[in-house]
């Protein structure tokens, strides 16, 4: 049995999920977010619990999965999610046009004008190099991340490009000289 998929998903006060069919509506502080639910899974709300089960054992592969969107969308209407990227780099940074679209400059001899989806914002720091992508869909702040991300990949010989806060990159040795 799933143990992710056996855990209830507690519902916090103020927000209001309401189940039709394989579609799960979640409304909250933050916003609303709508998740569908693979077939074979079953979601039933119990006194401020939301819990999720499976008909039969074919579907346990997506037992957990199902709970865990589920569990995603009230932590987003709830809490929010957000991905943090550092920009490493000389010459290297990110500024805000306006409130939709986020200029890049990362060594190209063009500027890289990345817009923003809708339900997804971001925040770049003062000195240009730190940028936090925030939103209640988890799979959009993600994908925006990554995007953003892919941009300008971290280079393994120089350490430059732009990467997730906190991540460990290994460097490479560079050519030796002829001897």
């Amino acid at each position: 049995m799933s143990r992710i998929g056996k855990k209830p998903i507690a519902v916090p006060s103020g927000v209001q999920v309401t189940i039709k069919g394989s579609a799960i509506s979640v409304k909250g502080p933050k916003g609303q977010l709508e998740t569908r639910v693979p077939e074979g899974i079953t979601v039933q709300q119990q006194d401020g619990h939301i819990v999720a089960g499976r008909e039969n054992d074919s579907q346990a592969a997506l037992h957990g999965l199902a709970r865990a969107l589920v569990n995603n969308a009230v932590e987003g209407v709830t809490r929010g999610w957000t991905k943090e990227l550092e920009i490493v780099g000389i010459g290297y940074r990110a500024e805000m046009k306006g409130k939709g679209t986020v200029v890049f400059t990362l060594g190209f001899s063009h500027p890289i004008e990345y817009p923003l989806p809708s339900g997804i914002e971001a925040a770049v720091d003062p000195k240009q190099t730190r940028l936090t992508i925030s939103g209640i869909d988890r799979q959009k702040v993600g994908q925006v991340a990554a995007e953003m991300r892919s941009l300008r990949p971290p280079d393994p010989y120089k350490n430059k490009g732009v990467r997730y806060a906190g991540e460990r990159l290994k460097k490479k040795v560079g050519k030796t000289g002829a001897k």
